[in-house]
């Protein structure tokens, strides 16, 4: 049993992929192709955004949207602890600092009342409000939000945006696993003022290698993310407005990315489905099945369930394992506990949720072509007694 089954998807669309790679080689744009100008176009579509840039990953889109936006030493950027460390990395990249900030039980996403909470300590510089870094010297200045759609899920955009307009923040919406999926019938990619996503290979819509995709309305935005991606270069490759990135997207994953964006639809719509099966499945099992809020359309990059403990956690992992069942842990401890950030001077305890939640998640096996056979299997193995 595969955990993300990529090579039953390459056989259905071996002789695409092929076709599309084949031309690629004919015209020998390698960077930058006008493969690139047709994937932008159509997922600019998909997201029903003006603007979609390709760049080379997903980090890359984040780097880019953080530096278009001007943030730097001095800015706080306020993110989930509960995320993959790039959402908090880039924010360090650019000499600004991470503002952790805990996540919501009920979808492992950004909470809005403590992202508010948060916000009001910042501008009070009172870490009784809610932990802060412990830089010394004077406060950070707010500047943005990143709020990640964890596992697939967009966020509670609604009440993101409304927070950041009162503060006058800028939301950035890290959609590297939500591509496809969609809250209050607006697409991943479109839900803040940029939206950042990944082609990694295991992504619903992956390349076969890195790569990724910003996403914005603003033209002026867009204007420096296209500069930035090319070494900040302005009217010619040697005129240089910024100092930039070398973040341009491959030809060759963009190639791979069209032939896969023509059964995507498709594909999310099984996702869905063995999502759904999952949830029927395991309703009388030993763990807690994710929930799907009224409005939203998840892209399922993951399905992710709730043991009781770390334990608990441990046992079950073990008892897949021996029936050959593979699972996977998003993520084993969150990011204001990282080896990297003691410096800020987060303790355990500051986001009870985002630890709670660290020490009991584990991933099933999801892709498209998921078996319902393989699938009872796994509910089997997990349901009490």
């Amino acid at each position: 049993m595969q955990f993300i089954d990529l090579a039953a998807q390459q056989k259905r669309i071996r002789k695409k992929i092929e076709q599309n790679l084949k031309r690629v080689l004919d015209h020998g744009a390698y960077v930058m192709g006008p493969e690139v100008d047709e994937l932008e176009q159509r997922l600019a579509g998909m997201a029903g955004v003006k603007h979609a840039l390709g760049c080379a990953s997903g980090t890359d889109a984040l780097l880019l949207a953080l530096m278009a936006l001007g943030i730097g030493p001095g800015d706080a950027v306020l993110v989930p602890s509960f995320t993959f460390f790039a959402s908090a990395e880039t924010v360090s990249l650019v000499g600004a600092v991470p503002v952790f900030v805990d996540i919501s039980s009920e979808d492992f996403n950004l909470d809005p009342v403590k992202l508010e909470r948060a916000v009001v300590a910042l501008r009070k510089n009172d870490p009784r409000l809610h932990p802060l870094p412990e830089l010394g010297g004077g406060p950070l200045k707010p500047k943005a939000v990143i709020a990640v759609d964890l596992y697939g899920l967009p966020a509670d955009y609604a009440a993101i945006n409304r927070i950041a307009d009162n503060e006058g923040l800028t939301v950035i919406e890290d959609a590297a696993q939500s591509l496809g999926g969609s809250r209050q019938g607006k697409a991943a990619g479109s839900l803040g003022a940029v939206g950042c996503t990944s082609f990694y290979p295991a992504k619903p819509l992956g390349a076969y290698g890195e790569a990724g995709m910003v996403f914005t309305d603003d033209d002026d935005l867009a204007g420096t993310m296209t500069s930035l991606r090319v070494h900040g270069s302005g009217h010619h490759s040697y005129e240089h407005l910024y100092i930039g990135l070398n973040a341009r997207l491959d030809t060759m994953q963009a190639a791979v990315l069209l032939a896969k964006l023509d059964i995507f639809s498709e594909e999310l719509e099984l996702r869905a489905q063995a999502a759904a099966r999952y949830t029927e499945l395991l309703a009388e099992s030993q763990v807690e099945t994710p929930a799907l809020p009224e409005g939203c359309a998840s892209a399922w990059a993951q399905y992710t369930v709730l043991a009781k403990d770390h334990e608990h956690r441990a046992a079950l992992r073990d008892k897949l394992a021996e029936a050959d069942v593979p699972t996977a842990v998003h993520y084993p401890a969150p990011v204001h506990l990282q080896p990297v950030y003691e410096h800020l001077g987060y303790r355990q305890g500051d986001f009870p949720v985002a630890e709670f939640t660290a020490g009991r998640v584990f991933s099933l096996p999801m892709h498209p072509y998921l078996k319902p056979a393989d699938q009872k299997k796994i509910a089997g193995l997990l349901q009490k007694g």
